[in-house]
């Protein structure tokens, strides 16, 4: 533990920040997991309408420091990829 009392006040906020972050993580797990839902039971419109749900939630974890822009580039493109292909 911290002896210094800015460094147990940094204490305290790294683990504050990373709570608030692991919800965020999840709620963008959350999203994807849904698109994922409705293309392994072959409903591509509901994959389409979750799709649509879960892209503004993945950029704005970009944003917030959560993911990089790859791996949220990447993500969007697996999903997208995978409902055209339920489509055609």
């Amino acid at each position: 533990m911290a002896n210094i009392k800015s460094a147990r006040k940094r204490a305290r906020q790294a683990e504050k920040t990373r709570i608030h972050n692991m919800g965020l993580r999840s709620m963008m797990r959350t999203k994807i997991k849904n698109v994922v839902k409705a293309l392994d039971a072959g409903n591509g419109e509901a994959a389409a309408a979750a799709y649509k749900e879960a892209v503004p939630v993945i950029d704005s974890m970009i944003n917030k420091g959560i993911v990089t822009k790859n791996k949220a580039a990447r993500h969007k493109s697996r999903l997208n990829t995978r409902i055209k292909a339920l489509s055609a």
